[in-house]
């Protein structure tokens, strides 16, 4: 996916966020995030997103820890998260081609990177959001979801932190039916190494996931349960992934 794209995204999930928080209310609990009430998720992706600003607009080349919420509630905390996911968009639409900043993981570019990280990260938040609703949340789009299904494998698992280990070493696939992509995961004693495609398809798989790019998704970011999508060979796999995959803030 393109930079546009993300950025088009990232406009839309937050001010879907910002619908289905209002309209849960913010003392409402969040189900798929079972410690926090809608308040607490409010401030968490206005945070992260003020955080985010701060390296596409100052340019830090280093990592800066997220400065204090002002603990605000109601109306609000409302409109602090409206008026800085605004910030955000509009400094990511405005920031130079060339920008060279701090990143979570390497990416083609700052302005890429942070594009496509604060779309996923309002996304799943979005979702999140709704499930305070009661009801199902609205659609992620096949693309997007398996640009977030690499996102999370190839970035985020990439990672010496990432806490998905195993000896002995296993193989887990995933199989996106509509988007006909496929991931192959070598979890180990290391990190996990992802290869997407039809190279990673000379390893045999121990336990394969398949669904659609969209289930797979919220499986994988742990907001469904993997009974949601078909499950082949050994379950225990998956529950390893279940177990230790949630990507905690820091």
């Amino acid at each position: 996916m393109e930079t546009p794209e993300h950025l088009t995204a990232l406009a839309a999930e937050g001010r879907a966020l910002a619908r289905a928080a209002r309209e849960a209310g913010t003392d409402a609990p969040v189900p798929t995030c079972p410690e926090w009430r809608v308040r607490d998720l409010l401030e968490h992706t206005g945070m992260v997103h003020r955080w985010a600003t701060a390296f596409v607009v100052e340019g830090h080349r280093a990592h800066r820890p997220a400065g204090e919420e002002p603990g605000l509630d109601g109306e609000a905390l409302l409109d602090r998260f409206t008026e800085g996911h605004r910030l955000l968009v509009d400094a990511l639409r405005t920031a130079p081609a060339g920008l060279e900043c701090w990143t979570v993981f390497p990416a083609p570019s700052s302005v890429t990177f942070w594009a496509r990280r604060q779309a996923h990260e309002t996304r799943i938040h979005r979702v999140d959001a709704e499930s305070a609703l009661g009801g199902p949340p609205g659609p992620v789009a096949p693309a997007h979801a398996a640009d977030g299904i690499d996102e999370l494998l190839a970035g985020f698992h990439a990672r010496a932190k990432s806490r998905v280990r195993t000896d002995p070493p296993r193989t887990l696939r995933v199989r996106a039916v509509d988007t006909d992509t496929v991931w192959t995961v070598r979890l180990s004693d290391g990190p996990p190494r992802t290869v997407r495609g039809p190279a990673g398809l000379e390893t045999p798989a121990d336990c394969t996931l398949s669904g659609t790019a969209e289930e797979l998704y919220l499986a994988l970011w742990n907001r469904r349960p993997f009974s949601s999508v078909d499950l082949s060979g050994d379950a225990e796999v998956a529950g390893l992934w279940a177990r230790n995959s949630a990507v905690v803030w820091s």
